[in-house]
């Protein structure tokens, strides 16, 4: 057996193992977006099936068409993250405003929702119709406040900041 490949998951996993301090909860958002990224792809690739092309005929904070991919992509992508509880806010191109988020689990002193995600949730939407390339953009922050849902500044890091990105 070839043993030169490995999962998205065990590199997530081998690479949390390397810091002793790690609590696993960038391992388990990581683990969140990667699941979010396998749902929106799977609904592009029956895009032209199930009439999720096109537009919706409302207009992005960009002044752009915003389309039924997009949409669908943004809302995915907010609820897996709102599902997975380790962020306490979300920052989407295809918001005007961050989204604050509940901490889940405020009663255990181990878990809290200490991160910040910004994200395209379906960057090149618009070449989708001439077979270009298109994908889900992500930055993740640590939290700069104490607790509770996310706050403003949270999410105004310098990106020297970041914890991760991913293009």
């Amino acid at each position: 057996m070839n043993k030169s490949f490995s999962t998205f998951y065990r590199h997530i996993v081998e690479e949390e193992r390397k810091y002793p301090e790690a609590t696993g909860q960038l391992s388990d958002l990581l683990a969140d977006i990667a699941l979010a990224c396998k749902v929106i792809s799977l609904e592009v690739n029956r895009a032209g099936l199930i009439d999720i092309l096109g537009f919706t005929g409302e207009e992005n904070v960009q002044g752009e068409q915003v389309k039924k991919l997009d949409v669908y992509a943004n809302d995915v992508l907010k609820f897996v993250m709102k599902q997975g509880g380790h962020i306490c806010a979300v920052c989407s191109e295809e918001e005007e405003n961050f989204i604050p988020i509940e901490d889940r689990f405020e009663k255990n002193k181990f878990v809290s929702n200490k991160y910040i995600c910004h994200f395209d949730p379906l960057d090149g939407s618009s070449n989708i119709d001439v077979n270009v390339s298109i994908g889900t953009i992500f930055s993740v922050y640590k939290r700069v406040t104490n607790s509770g849902p996310g706050a403003l500044e949270d999410c105004l890091q310098k990106g020297t900041e970041q914890v991760l990105r991913v293009m």
